[in-house]
């Protein structure tokens, strides 16, 4: 039986070490409860999938970048694979060269390499893999978005021209019209994340990413659980068996 792989990069707020922090813990903590994709292992946890989740902060390694920084358009804020700045700019990190090949090696490729592993199991057993990228994005924009709209919708499904076929795509935006929620396409955020082994390469690779306005399930700014937790959490199940389905 084909099985969804679950991709939850953001979840975590460990920070296994803090070689190169210049500010105070309660500073970084504050930057944690910005950028963190809060309890998105709960919203998607399948015990019927493969999930693969970064278990440090992505203020400590985000394993969502690109490798390299020349490619990697958030790196010219400092935030990279390797944050250097908090989203105000102002600098939370210096970070040495050692510093980042450590941190590139021992935590970025350990889990980009158990990522590729996955990928591959998923295509020897089935022939195709699906990718989820599971995110969630504040109700109002960061500094450092690029998208600085006001008016955000309630889920925001990001495609690859290459990984996603136009039938994930249909069928997201019926599941959404049908359970009554806005859905942007590629807005606020945009694209979806496959290992570099099959990115452009393999097209039985599919991937789609699901983020969900933390305002339908926090009481921002804080992280604490709104009451629309469950329901919200219901609608994201519901999603990943549709596209289970339709996959």
């Amino acid at each position: 039986m084909k099985k969804l792989l679950l991709h939850i990069p953001h979840a975590s707020v460990v920070i296994p070490f803090y070689d190169g922090y210049i500010n105070d813990q309660l500073k970084i903590e504050k930057e944690q409860l910005k950028l963190t994709d809060w309890y998105t292992d709960e919203l998607f946890f399948s015990s019927s999938d493969t999930l693969i989740k970064a278990p440090f902060s992505r203020i400590f390694c985000d394993v969502e970048r690109f490798e390299n920084d020349t490619d990697e358009v958030m790196s010219k804020y400092g935030m990279g694979a390797v944050y250097s700045h908090f989203d105000s700019g102002e600098l939370m990190r210096e970070v040495t060269p050692s510093l980042r090949n450590s941190i590139m090696q021992e935590y970025y490729w350990k889990h980009h390499n158990e990522f590729t592993l996955a990928v591959s199991n998923e295509l020897e057993k089935n022939g195709t893999c699906l990718i989820v990228d599971c995110h969630s994005y504040p109700s109002t924009s960061i500094t450092r978005d690029l998208n600085q709209s006001p008016q955000r919708p309630d889920f925001n499904i990001g495609i690859d021209p290459f990984h996603t076929p136009q039938f994930l795509i249909d069928a997201s935006v019926a599941f959404f019209e049908e359970k009554g929620y806005s859905l942007g396409v590629d807005w606020p955020y945009s694209s979806t994340i496959v290992p570099m082994d099959f990115y452009q390469k393999n097209p039985n690779v599919y991937s789609i990413m699901l983020e969900i306005n933390r305002g339908l399930y926090l009481l921002e700014p804080g992280n604490e659980k709104s009451e629309q937790f469950t329901a919200i959490q219901q609608v994201v199940q519901d999603f990943l068996k549709m596209l289970k389905n339709k996959y």
